[in-house]
């Protein structure tokens, strides 16, 4: 960053003169003004700090020094000021080059260079001066409209697609608060049935909800050698799992996140399920089938090269909800009568992988909710409508109003 990468009116040639303070005025002591990071942890061109509070500009001012030798309260709101940052106690010394912008009379965002130590050395100048630091989650909650705005903007920086971020957005500009103020509505008129239609409406999508900020979890399994591993490469375009002929190659649990269809998922490979007697095989399989009991969506690979055999038809009967992919397509012909119904593939030969995809979103998300429409996303909120479905179906009309209002609160 230089004085020569951002002209502003009132800033002159950006140059830095001989009005430049060489004294550091003392820290001040200052109630009521809060600091915090905005930009994510990492490397990064740029970080940015909001400081905020009725002292929020004095605070910056008494380490800030501008290029164009005034003070920062001369600047008006919206003007983008270049210049120091002085380090406390440090006479004469000059400081990092910083950008300084007042949003209002008490939002001041200082953007330094990028990374953790630049950063975090001028939230350090600002505590020690009397700020308090706090996470940027509770900034937000600060200034959002309300609990539903402020817990979307949390959740919107998680976002893992595009797709979701725009649902979560929704929410952010008012879906979720206007369908929840539309029930309340209905409640304080008394019309309970319309309101526990739009709550039915509501918990219909809540686990995709759930799922905007936290992958689905896609488990792949089969015997040993199936292509299991093979298989998530092809889904994913890229070699991310170790993939050998010998049998029992994965040991333990790999996985990778990609997205289907614009969702975040969370693809697992795992050990081959089948009886053994080696110590780290056994503790394979058990990791492989404590994944599968928390999978949202289980995948039976099988080879359809090879016989069909009554340990597939096991496993076929202990996973009767799971897509069926027959891999290995390439190297046989089309899988006999005595085969189950499913998706045929080749991860070798990159066959029907784009249809395994689509069908992978398809039975995670049957029914994609519109564009624009509101959606619960945490689970404090579902719980929240359906305690006060629950409210109305005893008849407690007063305590579902109460409920509600207090998921609307500001």
């Amino acid at each position: 960053m230089s004085a020569s990468d951002i002209k502003q009116p009132g800033l002159g040639d950006g140059r830095l003169t001989e009005s430049w303070p060489r004294q550091v005025s003392p820290p001040l002591t200052v109630a009521g003004c809060q600091v915090a990071i905005l930009t994510p942890p990492g490397r990064g061109a740029v970080a940015t700090i909001s400081v905020t509070g009725p002292q929020a500009t004095a605070r910056v001012a008494s380490l800030f020094r501008a290029a164009a030798g005034r003070p920062l309260g001369d600047f008006p709101c919206g003007r983008i000021v270049f210049g120091r940052w002085a380090a406390a106690g440090a006479a004469g010394a000059a400081g990092e080059e910083i950008v300084v912008c007042r949003r209002a009379a008490d939002e001041v965002e200082v953007h330094c260079h990028g990374g953790r130590l630049a950063a975090r050395t001028i939230v350090d100048a600002l505590v020690a001066g009397g700020a308090e630091a706090i996470p940027w989650q509770d900034l937000a909650s600060r200034r959002a409209l309300g609990r539903v705005e402020a817990e979307a903007r949390v959740a919107l920086a998680a976002a893992r697609t595009e797709r979701t971020a725009a649902i979560l957005l929704d929410q952010l500009r008012g879906g979720l608060r206007s369908s929840l103020t539309e029930t309340l509505t209905h409640l304080r008129r008394g019309h309970a049935t319309e309101a526990v239609t739009i709550l039915r409406d509501l918990e219909k999508y809540a686990a995709v909800g759930l799922h905007l900020t936290e992958p689905w979890r896609v488990v792949l399994t089969g015997r040993p050698n199936v292509g299991k591993s093979s298989l998530i490469n092809a889904i994913l375009g890229f070699e991310r799992c170790i993939v050998h002929a010998e049998p029992g190659t994965t040991r333990d649990v790999v996985t990778a996140h990609t997205a289907l269809d614009g969702w975040p998922v969370e693809l697992s490979d795992t050990a081959g399920l089948r009886d053994g007697t080696d110590e780290i095989e056994v503790a394979g399989v058990l990791r492989a089938r404590r994944q599968l009991q928390q999978a949202d969506l289980v995948v039976l690979v099988f080879d359809v090269s090879a016989p069909w055999t009554r340990a597939n038809e096991a496993l076929l009967a202990e996973w009767p909800g799971a897509v069926v992919a027959h891999n290995k397509c390439d190297l046989a012909p089309p899988p006999p009568p005595d085969r189950p119904p499913g998706l045929t593939v080749s991860a070798a030969a990159s066959l029907g992988i784009d249809t395994l995809v689509h069908e992978l979103a398809r039975r995670l998300v049957p029914e994609p909710p519109s564009r624009g429409a509101a959606m619960l996303f945490t689970r404090p909120q579902i719980e929240a409508v359906r305690a006060t479905q629950a409210a109305l179906a005893a008849g407690h009309d007063h305590e579902a109003l109460s409920m509600l209002t207090g998921l609307l609160a500001k």
